[in-house]
């Protein structure tokens, strides 16, 4: 396999477009079409469907840029790492749930970093983003979240993919909303009393082995008529600081997070749902010093606020 071939196909899968690839690289139109039917007939699949409109992936064209990604992303590395003068980055890359209690973890250690160059990646994305992250896009590190009546389904699935695992924390949700929200002023909320309020929630939940529409149902039920799905944290917060009709599940909550936006914090009586944090990595791999200190500044924050 051609390694020229394979980063030519990774830029058409990133720009749509031979034309448009064929400008990207500098490279002439024919010259790049060529490459890309080559690999296609090394590989005995497609890797892009064509049409008037320009390109895209395959399932199995999919599936074969994520390797590639990975592939050119390892060369890389192994070019820098061996360059003569190259100063070797400090490198650190997690992908974890959306959570307040890790972000600030992650603040935290990034107040440790040295002068030296680094790379850092934090990627907040669900379980299943994670998982293939680390498979397919060369994060060393995740944090996965699973309700714990799942362990088993995700146990299994991390040891059939080469995955080690370690608990972080175990915690039940809790709720959060505006300071001027009806269910602030509350002393105890159930599930009937947010019947009538508006659920800010991600819509990215998965287990492996399990159909979507049973996840969905169990974790967002059909109590609740109203949701808005977004999935980046500030923007929930913002809406949910503004609309005292919002409401949402979290992990728990630092009281400067609370603070900042004019939130409050509250237990559910009904809720009796246990959640899992867990940290995985690829079976083998060898925690670096910067994994390490992240991982301290996650427990210190774990035990602050779970």
């Amino acid at each position: 396999m051609n390694i020229l071939h394979m980063k030519y196909a990774v830029e058409v899968a990133k720009a749509g477009s031979l034309n448009k690839a064929s400008e990207n690289l500098y490279v002439a139109l024919p010259n790049v079409s060529r490459s890309i039917k080559e690999l296609e007939a090394d590989l005995g699949i497609a890797i892009f469907d064509r049409s008037a409109k320009g390109v895209t992936l395959t399932p199995e064209g999919e599936e074969f840029i994520g390797y590639a990604k990975s592939i050119l992303k390892q060369i890389e590395q192994v070019e820098e790492l061996y360059k003569d003068g190259s100063p070797k980055k400090q490198k650190f890359s997690i992908s974890v749930p959306r959570a307040c209690y890790i972000s600030e973890a992650f603040a935290q250690f990034s107040k440790a970093l040295t002068k030296e160059a680094a790379e850092i990646f934090y990627k907040e994305t669900n379980s299943q983003r994670t998982i293939n992250n680390i498979l397919n896009h060369d994060y060393k590190l995740g944090i996965i979240r699973y309700a714990e009546n799942y362990d088993k389904f995700f146990k299994t699935m991390l040891e059939e993919k080469g995955l080690s695992y370690e608990m972080v924390t175990e915690f039940s949700y809790r709720l959060i909303m505006s300071a001027e929200s009806p269910l602030a002023e509350k002393e105890t909320i159930t599930f009937d009393d947010l019947k009538d309020y508006i659920e800010i929630a991600h819509a990215d939940p998965y287990v492996p082995s399990l159909p979507l529409a049973k996840v969905v149902k169990e974790e967002l039920p059909d109590n609740i008529d109203r949701r808005i799905f977004i999935f980046e944290r500030a923007s929930q917060f913002d809406l949910l600081s503004r609309n005292p009709e919002t409401f949402m599940w979290v992990s728990p909550a630092p009281q400067s997070v609370l603070d900042r936006y004019g939130l409050i914090q509250k237990e559910c009586i009904d809720n009796k749902k246990i959640y899992k944090d867990v940290l995985i990595y690829r079976n083998g791999y060898k925690l670096t010093a910067l994994d390490n200190r992240f991982i301290t500044a996650l427990c210190e924050a774990k035990r602050k606020h779970i």
